[in-house]
């Protein structure tokens, strides 16, 4: 092909594809999908990086692991690899127990191993990408993950320190992910993760930002400004409550409240801030298990929003059931409901979101 021929299709603008139902996964919390999308059962889409940022215990890894709980129950997503970039070697779940056998049959390492440096997470993407099988890549979290100029430098200054000559070496201690990931991230975002159908998340962890001014956010985290500014949906975690019940007079913690600021959207343009339950232990008839307590998020909304009224009766207006909140969520799922519920909510969430936005004359057509 003449170079002329190869300039002219590079330039010519490939056709955007409106996404459809089958494009999206759902992120296991039906707030969350709102927050996301507007719709009750689309979270991530297909194609797109997301970025979640949060402090210790608020659910981050939660939050990714069970979107791989969904996407092995949605046939849109059967074919998809579930792969699980540990660096962090934090999450030492029971992957079945927590989040089914489908997971747990079909997650898997990046390569050999997780990645250590930087450059290597983005080489294990890459990999990921040329295999030309779609996935869903997890990396838990930027923060482990070392560079290698870090690397290098570590290296100069251990020798310097054991040595018996000038100890002072050149350049500072600084990992450089920053400058990495403004060069390497735009590489496997856009057409080539678009066009394999992929999903790549990446989770890191909140700073404290110590010399923040007083319009500037209290929270930072590493890695630089690519990771912001490439992603679809930026979230942001946050512990605002533990779990507790008392058993023989103390209290016994249960789990979080998780709450979640969908900060940066591209897929409609709304920060939204959402309070989902994040359970570590709950037990069915099949033993026990633990995760986001989806039901109850969406129950307590509805009372939340006055939808229904709070009382020892609750009459679940939309659903034909009444009882105390333990009684309608032990209905809910008894009667297999979840889904009227889902839309339940995603009416009353939408029908709020109608009411107090502006209504104004259409200036374009």
């Amino acid at each position: 092909m003449k170079t002329e021929d190869i300039k002219k299709a590079l330039r010519q603008k490939r056709k955007e594809e409106k996404l459809t139902a089958n494009d999206f996964l759902s992120t296991g919390s039906t707030l969350l999908n709102l927050a996301c999308t507007g719709y009750p059962e689309r979270g991530f889409a297909k194609g797109r990086y997301y970025f979640i940022v949060g402090d210790s215990i608020s659910g981050k890894t939660w939050l990714s692991l069970t979107c791989l709980a969904e996407a092995a129950i949605n046939n849109n997503f059967k074919n998809h690899r579930f792969i699980y970039d540990n660096g962090e070697d934090g999450a030492l779940m029971d992957i079945e127990r927590f989040f089914g056998k489908g997971v747990a049959d079909r997650m898997e390492a990046p390569g050999q191993e997780y990645s250590f440096t930087i450059e290597e997470f983005y080489y294990n993407v890459d990999d990921a990408i040329k295999k030309g099988k779609p996935f869903i890549y997890i990396l838990d979290s930027m923060d482990s993950l070392s560079s290698e100029p870090e690397a290098k430098k570590f290296d100069e200054h251990k020798k310097a320190h054991r040595s018996d000559k000038d100890k002072e070496t050149k350049g500072s201690m600084g990992d450089g992910k920053a400058k990495v990931n403004s060069s390497m991230l735009r590489r496997v975002i856009g057409r080539p993760l678009k066009e394999s159908g992929s999903i790549l998340i990446i989770i890191n962890q909140t700073r404290d930002n110590i010399n923040a001014l007083p319009f500037q956010s209290k929270k930072t985290c590493s890695g630089g400004h690519a990771l912001h500014f490439y992603t679809c949906i930026e979230m942001l975690s946050s512990v605002v409550g533990r779990i507790e019940k008392t058993f023989k007079g103390k209290k016994r913690q249960l789990g979080v409240y998780s709450k979640v600021k969908v900060k940066k959207n591209r897929i409609n343009g709304r920060e939204r801030t959402v309070i989902i339950p994040i359970y570590n232990s709950m037990k069915s008839d099949s033993g026990f298990h633990g995760g986001i307590d989806d039901v109850g998020s969406c129950v307590d909304y509805l009372l939340d929003e006055k939808y229904w009224t709070k009382g020892d009766i609750i009459k679940a207006k939309g659903l034909g059931i009444k009882g105390s909140r333990k009684k309608i969520i032990r209905l809910i799922e008894h009667q297999s409901l979840e889904k009227d519920l889902h839309e339940l909510v995603g009416d009353v969430w939408n029908d709020i979101e109608d009411q107090y936005t502006i209504k104004r004359k259409k200036r374009y057509e």
